[in-house]
């Protein structure tokens, strides 16, 4: 069992925040998990007619994280930070490996960024708000539950894409 699935497990009786950081951890961690191990054709491979594959899943959440911790809550202008390969004319471009792309530098990049969302949320408190183009004013407390829905969500795309592949299964794969 994964660090953070076991730190999750001993949460069922924490306060709110470190129990939202747990479960948003988890998910990061089965996410990773997906990828990790993969081929570099198979982290590219997909089974399903959207074209979505593992590593453009862990690629987008990296992007995601970014959007909501760096640009919604702390304010960061979108031009003083790395850009995302999606565009107005291309919105699922970072749901896509580019060329360059491997699977240790999205894992690398996902692990940066996750570790930067948690030292910027570090200074929020919950109730502290953001605001956000299309939803307006969004807490903290808003923000990790829409991260930990989002995660999940895509953990489990990936798990049915990884299941595809190579037939592996569970948290820890």
């Amino acid at each position: 069992m994964t660090d953070a699935l076991a730190k999750a497990t001993k949460t069922t009786t924490a306060g709110e925040r470190e129990t939202l950081e747990a479960f948003l951890d988890t998910y990061r961690a089965i996410l990773r998990g997906k990828l990790e191990g993969l081929s570099e054709s198979d982290a590219r491979r997909s089974t399903v007619p959207s074209g979505t594959t593992v590593g453009g899943l862990v690629k987008h959440l990296r992007w995601v994280e970014q959007g909501w911790l760096q640009q919604v809550l702390a304010g960061i202008p979108a031009e003083q930070l790395p850009q995302s390969p999606s565009t107005p004319d291309d919105l699922d471009g970072d749901l896509r490996m580019a060329p360059e792309d491997t699977v240790d530098g999205l894992l690398a990049d996902y692990d940066a960024q996750c570790e930067r969302s948690r030292e910027t949320a570090a200074r929020y408190d919950l109730d502290d708000i953001g605001r956000h183009p299309r939803r307006g004013d969004v807490s903290l407390r808003w923000i990790y539950t829409h991260l930990i829905e989002e995660t999940a969500r895509h953990a489990g795309h990936a798990d049915i894409l990884r299941e595809q592949i190579d037939g592996a299964t569970g948290l820890d794969v």
